[in-house]
């Protein structure tokens, strides 16, 4: 399986660097690009630097660079998870304003209908927001915001997360056993049990 990886400047940057780093063990090859503002929010927010991304990585591109392989529909991909989405990437998104290559990537992947997931990253939400998930989701986006479950019982900063990087990863069948899965009442009693 071949992916696009884009991460945005928007709080969160661990989502993005997790799916990265699952979607390696996977042995996907990941083809990422990661805006200016993302550089310094990874480094900012995770013990991670670029250099790591680039390690686990298949390809880096820069972001400016429209050029880039994926930026054309002949390059065949399996689709693109952006994680975190900016609200400013979801607009570009939702207008087809390309004017850098995350945008212009995701672009290309709802003009051949390919599978695109947005990991929105904002809150409150006013109704220019809504109104622009609505245009990406009626072009066929997926909005996938990381709301964390709490029916696996997290324990942990890091389940939590992983919860919501396994949801974006079922988008595209790749299971990297992140989370319990709903097995119904009866077994979440269980293990909830164990707990106490």
């Amino acid at each position: 399986m071949r992916l696009v990886v884009g991460i945005s400047g928007a709080s969160g940057a661990i989502y993005g660097v997790r799916i990265v780093e699952q979607c390696c063990k996977l042995g996907v090859e990941v083809h990422l690009v990661v805006s200016s503002t993302a550089i310094r929010t990874i480094e900012y927010e995770t013990n991670y630097r670029m250099e790591d991304l680039r390690r686990m990585a298949s390809k880096v591109y820069d972001n400016q660079d429209l050029g880039a392989a994926i930026s054309s529909g002949s390059y065949l991909v399996d689709g693109m998870i952006v994680a975190p989405c900016s609200i400013k990437t979801l607009s570009g998104i939702a207008n087809s304003y390309n004017s850098e290559l995350l945008t212009r990537a995701a672009d290309v992947q709802l003009k051949e209908r390919r599978k695109l997931v947005l990991m929105l990253r904002e809150t409150p939400l006013h109704l220019g927001h809504i109104q622009q998930m609505l245009a990406v989701t009626q072009m066929g986006g997926i909005i996938l915001p990381p709301v964390p479950s709490f029916y696996h019982l997290p324990q942990s900063i890091d389940d939590i997360v992983n919860q919501s990087v396994q949801k974006a990863l079922d988008q595209f069948r790749l299971e990297a056993h992140l989370f319990e899965r709903w097995q119904g009442m009866e077994q979440g009693e269980k293990k909830r049990e164990g707990y106490r």
